[in-house]
């Protein structure tokens, strides 16, 4: 029942997230259109989905646009992060600005932030001041990652703070918002961010490895990309904060021409995989242990498959 559920809920956010975008300018649509249709993993509205269920909530419909809005915030931040990146390709398309150019691409990207309002308005204040500060959040943590990526200062303290922020934030946000639209008690809004909060740095410890060891065609974009501008959790290895840093820093004397596979072939046999691998065991394993507040029902078990989704996941 909460499979066919949420096969319903999940077709009815792709199809919010599509008709939302629609304007009367169309290149502003169209660039809208190529990203919001490129796919993706859609893990955050899932989150708000099986929330809202795991709480109680009978009506999936009144969570949809809810659910779509969280999505929009990522797909919004992915406009920007292409940009700031210089990727030139996304989920196995060209980004926006590298088809649109950087001007158009900006205003892609505020567009969609802008929609999240429109999307969120009829829920009232509560909910979102929860989506605001999940969004300030988020662009404090990028904003760090580049501070930190610029200077070459990245270490494991600092890696966590940016991963909490523009990442985990969101997801916390998604299951908050899921679970109090479903009339939850505090205590299991709470349980609920703090499951969501460590699938959140979960997915991200698992999305860095992935820069390194991934395969680019299944993910869709370039690996080595967060690694060669300092930037993961594996870019703290690479400054002593994680691994044999004699093996690490070897990767100087081996005979690939191409940098960034200097850099890879290093991090691959220095150990910093497999740290980075239990860092990602650890969160997922508090994950779990914050749906113990939860009561058990199949939306919960969903929640738990989600996890072990999430750390086994290939791109």
């Amino acid at each position: 029942m909460v499979t066919e559920l949420m096969q319903q809920g999940m077709t009815a956010v792709e199809e919010k997230l599509e008709s939302v975008v629609a304007s009367d300018i169309q290149l502003l649509e169209d660039a809208s259109l190529h990203i919001v249709t490129s796919g993706g993993k859609r893990v955050r509205p899932r989150v708000v989905l099986l929330a809202y269920l795991a709480a109680g909530g009978q009506d999936l419909d009144s969570v949809i646009p809810m659910a779509a809005a969280v999505e929009m915030v990522h797909t919004a931040t992915l406009v920007h992060d292409d940009i700031n990146d210089h990727s030139l390709t996304r989920r196995g398309k060209v980004t926006v600005h590298a088809r649109w150019g950087r001007t158009f691409a900006l205003l892609t990207g505020d567009y969609l932030f802008t929609k999240v309002y429109e999307l969120m308005a009829p829920y009232g204040v509560e909910p979102n001041v929860m989506i605001a500060t999940a969004c300030t959040r988020l662009v404090e943590g990028e904003t760090l990652q580049a501070a930190a990526a610029k200077s070459g200062s990245m270490d494991r303290e600092t890696y966590k703070q940016i991963i909490s922020l523009k990442t985990a934030s969101l997801f916390e946000a998604s299951a908050k918002l899921g679970a109090w639209l479903a009339g939850g008690s505090p205590e299991i809004v709470e349980a609920m961010g703090t499951y969501a909060y460590n699938l959140g740095l979960t997915f991200q410890i698992v999305d860095d490895i992935l820069d390194i060891i991934g395969d680019p065609e299944a993910m869709g974009k370039p690996v080595g990309l967060d690694l060669s501008q300092g930037r993961g959790v594996l870019s703290v290895a690479q400054n002593g904060g994680a691994g044999d840093e004699e093996s690490v820093t070897a990767v100087a004397e081996l005979e690939e021409p191409d940098p960034i596979k200097q850099m890879l072939a290093g991090l691959r046999n220095s150990g910093a995989v497999e740290i980075a691998r239990l860092q990602a065991e650890e969160t997922g394993s508090r994950a779990r242990r914050a749906l113990d507040k939860i009561p058990p029902s199949p939306a919960r078990d969903e929640l738990v498959n989600l996890i072990e989704a999430v750390l086994n996941r290939d791109h």
